[in-house]
């Protein structure tokens, strides 16, 4: 069963989503949140599988309790997925930074939104191809400047290879077939690496690899 808190200030978003839910045999949602600072108690209290949660919300935003919830070793299995109006906005990079598993528009169809609930909480980024691109694009246009990524040297040549193919936006089937190894070869190269790299979820692995400078973004 995953689990699901839900968080957002507007009660009619919170109700249309739960009613979603709830139709699904193997998704329960364990509580609702109307602000950031609720959402990190209630995450405490039910240690959700996956957390949606607005980025716009009063008391505290959907950022810092992302943060917040992120650097809580206690929370290390609730992977937050941000909830927003506006599409890939600033925010989303703030997000992915402070880590986020993925973002989701709230017009997204049912069927989607169901699918990223239950990618979410197998600890896979919710990052498709077309917003990997435009992360990717953004890193081209204003590079941030690079440092040197904690543990990057304690990659091997392999889970380097997979980072980086990772990076560009690959499936663990995709990383697989490009290094001629079985898909649970690819995923325990991307889990090791996550591991010495101190990233929560993929999604923090994809920006960690452009930030440190193991990967460099394409010029269109």
């Amino acid at each position: 069963m995953i689990r699901v808190l839900l968080v957002d200030d507007q009660p009619l978003i919170r109700s249309g989503f739960r009613a979603l839910l709830d139709l699904e045999d193997d998704i329960e949602v364990v509580a609702e949140a109307a602000d950031g600072r609720e959402a990190q108690e209630l995450a405490g209290l039910h240690l959700p599988d996956v957390a949606l949660v607005d980025i716009h919300m009063p008391v505290m935003d959907g950022i810092e309790a992302t943060r917040r919830i992120a650097a809580d070793p206690a929370l290390a299995g609730v992977h937050v997925v941000m909830l927003t109006n506006y599409g890939m906005d600033e925010h989303v990079f703030d997000a992915l930074r402070a880590g986020a598993a993925g973002f989701l528009v709230k017009d997204v169809l049912p069927e989607d939104f169901l699918h990223a609930v239950r990618v979410a909480a197998r600890g896979d980024a919710l990052l498709a191809p077309t917003i990997t691109r435009r992360l990717i694009d953004r890193y081209v246009t204003t590079p941030p400047p690079a440092r040197a990524g904690e543990g990057l040297e304690e990659l091997t040549g392999r889970e380097g290879e997979a980072v980086v193919l990772a990076a560009r936006g690959l499936s663990n089937d995709e990383i697989a077939d490009r290094m001629v190894i079985s898909p649970s070869t690819a995923k325990t190269h991307i889990n090791r690496a996550m591991a010495k790299l101190h990233a929560r979820d993929r999604a923090q692995l994809v920006v960690l690899a452009y930030e440190s400078g193991l990967v460099a973004p394409r010029t269109p």
